[in-house]
């Protein structure tokens, strides 16, 4: 039952999914942490880390890690797990899959007729909402934790917040090389 769950979430994620990998983190978010249960937030925002760090697509990386998560965290085991990736991973591809298929011809013959210039005009703003939507996601408690309860990890954590800011938008530092000097970072003052 929980696979067909998954393949099913997963597959409506894909369908309306607009703004690539950082757009459905909103939508991938809401639905395993606030709807099915099946990831903590904790879990989650470790997802993202790690799908951020390794190669391919973010919203692709993060559907195979939470679907190997949701099915381990229901009690299923190893084999299992790697199904539950391969089931989420594939239920998120497959509605891109089938509509570029469909479509491909009918974009390229209209794709310069007003009225689809007009629905791209309406949907760039739309993705900009939904990749601030994924960053105020993962500015909450469990990442930066409050000034009350530990304000040495809440300062750092904004510290770290602003240095990268500043570091991969100012001063045009390596995304990849920030993520490792603020991992250092975190391990040094945070540990």
């Amino acid at each position: 039952m929980i696979f067909i769950s998954l393949f099913i979430t997963f597959f409506e994620i894909g369908l309306f999914g607009f703004g690539g990998g950082y757009g459905m983190l909103s939508l991938i978010q809401h639905k395993t942490v606030e709807t099915h249960h099946w990831l903590s937030t904790v879990e989650f925002t470790d997802i993202v880390a790690i799908s951020q760090m390794t190669p391919g697509p973010i919203g692709i990386n993060s559907a195979t890690y939470c679907g190997y998560t949701a099915i381990h965290n229901a009690g299923y085991g190893e084999m299992m797990a790697i199904l539950g990736s391969a089931t989420a991973t594939f239920a998120l591809v497959l509605p891109s899959l089938i509509l570029m298929i469909l479509i491909s011809k009918m974009f390229m013959k209209y794709m310069n007729t007003p009225l689809v210039q007009s629905v791209f005009k309406g949907l760039r703003p739309a993705v900009v909402g939904l990749l601030a939507a994924a960053t105020l996601l993962l500015c909450n408690k469990e990442n930066f934790s409050t000034p009350f309860e530990n304000p040495w990890q809440f300062f750092i954590s904004c510290a770290l917040l602003i240095a990268t800011a500043f570091g991969t938008g100012y001063l045009k530092i390596n995304p990849i090389k920030m993520i490792c000097l603020a991992g250092i970072a975190g391990l040094l003052l945070l540990y």
